[in-house]
């Protein structure tokens, strides 16, 4: 009888020790995913964010950078001019569809707004391929890592042989890095926050092409950065004045009152590849190699084109 109570009291000490080891409490807090995601540890996760990219790019060597911002939306002109033959043959199906004609025009604005994929491409090139001067060190090109502008930056960089980074951004539709960062650079992060601050922590230039909300997010956040001396001076340059002389009157802020006439000097314009790195090399006081007269590397290859 006492053997039979000693066995029955060893198996429910067994079974309680059972029920710790698999309560909440007891599990590790670094492990413990539900903890870890409460709203109470926001600054841990926050320093997470942070850290893990920080981490790697210290590992990776990168310390100066060239962020390019842009739409997602601006595609390489073969898929571009794909996207107008769509567009017309569904047209044709139903002329009288305004739906259909409102697709085929905005289908035909964005193969206009494609240079900027070749324009972005090449730019990155151009990094990748520049010696380090003694008034400008060697840059690494930086993205949002995503597709559009992000995408043709990145490619050439890539294509260059150079680090091409990527900072992904959770989003609730999913949004898969382009194929052209460099593999041990590309990072996902949660917040906005941190992401923009890796964006500029390394920045020696800001370029923006065409964009969007999230593209005037940015211009307008590194602009008042810069208005307020929050981060050290930098250039920035907006390519294609068009776009952006209609999209942001600057004069007119400055007519209004509404900023400084010197707060609009802390940009400048360009509409070429060479122009933007031409803009870039001139804040440093150097001068700007064309792209024949930069460090060599793989051209596209034979017959390719976007």
């Amino acid at each position: 009888m006492t053997e039979r109570a000693d066995q029955a009291s060893e198996d429910e000490a067994r079974e309680r020790v059972n029920r710790l080891i698999t309560s909440p409490s007891y599990q590790q807090a670094d492990e413990d995913r539900a903890f870890l995601l409460r709203p109470e540890m926001c600054a841990v996760r926050l320093q997470l964010d942070f850290w893990k990219t920080e981490e790697i790019l210290l590992q990776h060597g990168i310390d100066h950078t060239v962020v390019v911002y842009g739409s997602t939306r601006i595609v390489e002109p073969s898929v571009a001019r794909e996207r107008v033959r769509a567009a017309d043959r569904l047209l044709a199906s139903d002329p009288a569809n305004h739906d259909f004609v409102h697709a085929a025009d905005r289908a035909k604005r964005l193969l206009e707004q494609s240079r900027y994929y070749d324009i972005a491409r090449t730019f990155g090139r151009i990094v990748g391929r520049r010696r380090a001067t003694s008034t400008l060190a060697r840059l690494a090109v930086v993205t949002g890592g995503g597709p559009g502008i992000m995408e043709a930056a990145n490619r050439g960089a890539f294509e260059s042989g150079a680090p091409s980074i990527g900072l992904n951004i959770s989003l609730p539709r999913e949004q898969l890095p382009n194929p052209y960062i460099s593999p041990d650079l590309c990072f996902k992060l949660h917040y906005f926050a941190i992401r923009k601050m890796h964006l500029l922590e390394r920045a020696k230039a800001a370029v923006f092409f065409p964009g969007g909300y999230g593209t005037c997010d940015e211009l307008f956040e590194v602009l008042t950065l810069l208005q307020t001396g929050k981060i050290a001076p930098l250039p920035v340059v907006l390519v294609g004045a068009q776009y952006w002389r209609r999209a942001v009157d600057f004069d007119f802020l400055v007519d209004e009152g509404m900023i400084a006439a010197i707060d609009a000097k802390l940009l400048t314009f360009a509409e070429s590849a060479d122009q933007i790195w031409d803009a870039i090399a001139a804040w440093y006081g150097e001068r700007a190699p064309s792209l024949g007269e930069h460090e060599p590397g793989p051209e596209l290859a034979a017959g390719e084109k976007s």
